[in-house]
């Protein structure tokens, strides 16, 4: 099953000419996730010509501008599309308020139905049949929340030398096992299915954070991670800046993806002072602490593969 990130925006505060603001969307095989959604998030979609109409849910970390601004012309352009399932749409308060005067200001015409949630609370916010989407806190000027999407453990390796010596024949009686039913072999004997599958294999993980200032909280939060979007949006230099504001710096972002023993870290929400070239100092800050980070660009898209 594809498992993809795709980095609509990168940038934090103000849209530039080569940054739009920050949205990540997430293809889980028909599924998409959209995580924020600031101004050129349509744009991005477009140009990677994906399929926007199938957005299964919106969980936004907070309601700043940059982070909000590209959803009104989002729902209006799915009333333009046949739609039938319900868009939902997470958030922590005044999301609820901010969709509804949208709709209600721009007189939207909306020909399918949108659920909002309000998170008031940490914990799963959204559950699929074999994963689920989390919330938790962070510090950020106004109540914000961080997001995983974590999928639960796929059963074992399959043995098929060992079916045979159990007397199961291949066919149906092995995609029984591999789904976790006990079959009966052809000697008429019960086989169960931890006779003949390995250990559970470990789901994957994707984690993001922005914007907010550094917790240690955050490390356990995203911990194994297999792929991390954190927002790192100052260098060193200007960690009082970062604190003043509640944002992260480069350095912070990479103890983040460290103690959480996150397998790979795209950096994001770049504050517009630097320009593409500047981001070479953010990048070697994170990597002097976490080697495995990138910094993340507008349109990067980044496969997220199983560990076995």
């Amino acid at each position: 099953m594809n498992l993809e990130a795709f980095v609509l925006g990168c940038g934090g505060m103000m849209p530039l000419p080569y940054r739009h603001l920050t949205s990540v969307l997430l293809r889980r095989e028909g599924d998409l996730f959209l995580f924020d959604g600031g101004e050129g998030t349509q744009v991005s979609l477009r140009r990677l010509n994906l399929r926007w109409k199938k957005i299964n849910a919106i969980f936004v970390s907070h309601t700043h501008a940059d982070h909000v601004t590209g959803l009104p012309g989002l729902l209006m352009l799915s009333s333009q599309v046949d739609r039938d399932d319900p868009l939902y749409i997470y958030g922590p308060p005044k999301i609820a308020e901010y969709i509804q005067s949208s709709r209600q200001v721009l007189d939207m015409y909306i020909n399918y139905q949108i659920v909002v949630k309000e998170i008031t609370e940490p914990g799963i916010v959204y559950q699929g049949e074999d994963f689920h989407v989390r919330a938790f806190p962070l510090q950020h000027t106004k109540t914000c929340v961080g997001y995983t999407l974590e999928e639960y453990e796929r059963p074992g390796q399959f043995n098929p030398d060992r079916a045979k010596e159990l007397g199961v024949p291949c066919g149906p009686l092995w995609s029984r096992l591999q789904n976790g039913e006990a079959v009966t072999s052809l000697e008429g004997e019960t086989v169960l299915p931890e006779q003949v599958l390995g250990a559970p294999r470990k789901g994957r993980k994707f984690s993001y954070v922005t914007d907010t200032r550094y917790l240690p909280s955050i490390a356990e939060e995203v911990k194994n991670s297999d792929f991390l979007v954190c927002e790192g949006m100052f260098e060193k230099a200007l960690a009082e800046t970062a604190a003043e504001k509640k944002h992260m710096t480069a350095e912070q972002a990479a103890t983040v993806a460290r103690d959480g023993k996150v397998k790979k870290m795209a950096l994001i929400h770049y504050s517009p002072r630097y320009t593409d070239s500047d981001l070479k100092l953010l990048l070697s800050e994170a990597k002097a602490i976490f080697p495995e980070t990138i910094l993340s660009r507008d349109r990067l898209v980044v496969p997220i593969e199983y560990e076995d």
